[in-house]
């Protein structure tokens, strides 16, 4: 399927759903006779999404699920191959989805508000990716994972990154070399999810823990997130001199006062999110 004929799709079934529900927006990957891969239009459609998202104060938390069989099979081959035609065989296209996809993903990481995808089927290649992307993951014990590139001659690199960022170095290389499907439960041990739950309870439970964290003050969440990911780039002093800096701002805040005097005052905070 070309973008074109994807985006034509869109008018009657959208890429992507989205939702809110109450202070928690809620994106759906919507190609299930796609196994939601990420052709143009979808990534187009989340970069969008995210864009909105981080400058709407309503929102404080996310949650990203699929519709369908699977969560998302990684990018759309059809889509891809249909390019080797062009006169630069598809250098040119399978450079902009390349950016695209990378752009998206790091927005993901950027985005004031957590992010937490709830996986109800298999997660493969880019699919996989977009799990590791997310800040939290909570899984079905239908959920599967995998980097399979390896199979197809065309190595997971950029898949890569995030996989390598969310678990050891060996469980990684042992998932891009082999190609080799996990469960849940092993990707819960191995670090990739942070729940696993039952069978079509996947989404409930993350717009639970999506609920919770929402509860908090968005302004010390949205520190927090961003400090998380800085930090973890840093050698071990620069590190620290970085967070204590963060701190001191943070104690600073308004919610911080409140939160500190009514935690002394033995009462609930009201959070100003400033």
């Amino acid at each position: 399927m070309d973008a074109k004929t994807d985006s034509r799709n869109t008018k009657s079934a959208p890429v992507l759903l989205r939702g809110q529900d109450g202070v928690v927006a809620t994106l759906t990957l919507n190609r299930p006779q796609a196994r939601n891969s990420l052709s143009e239009a979808l990534l187009g459609a989340l970069s969008t999404a995210f864009t909105d998202i981080a400058h709407d104060r309503s929102i404080r938390a996310v949650v990203l699920a699929g519709s369908g069989p699977a969560f998302c099979a990684g990018h759309d081959l059809k889509e891809l191959t249909g390019r080797r035609s062009d006169t630069d065989h598809g250098r040119a296209y399978f450079t902009k989805i390349m950016t695209l996809c990378s752009t998206m993903m790091q927005q993901i990481v950027n985005l004031p508000q957590p992010v937490i995808a709830a996986v109800h089927g298999p997660a493969s290649a880019a699919g996989c990716q977009l799990v590791a992307s997310c800040d939290l993951a909570v899984a079905s014990t239908s959920a599967k994972f995998a980097t399979p590139g390896v199979d197809i001659g065309l190595f997971c690199s950029t898949p890569m990154v995030a996989l390598s960022r969310n678990v050891s170095r060996k469980h990684a290389m042992e998932m891009l070399l082999t190609g080799d499907m996990i469960s849940a439960a092993d990707a819960a041990r191995i670090g990739l999810v942070n729940r696993v739950v039952k069978a079509n309870h996947e989404r409930k439970a993350a717009l639970a823990l999506a609920r919770q964290i929402a509860s908090k003050s968005a302004h010390t969440v949205k520190i927090g997130k961003e400090g998380f990911y800085r930090q973890a780039e840093m050698p071990l002093a620069e590190a620290y001199r970085y967070v204590s800096q963060i701190m001191v701002e943070n104690l600073l805040s308004a919610d911080a006062e409140e939160g500190i005097c009514a935690f002394i005052e033995k009462r609930d905070p009201i959070w100003q999110d400033r």
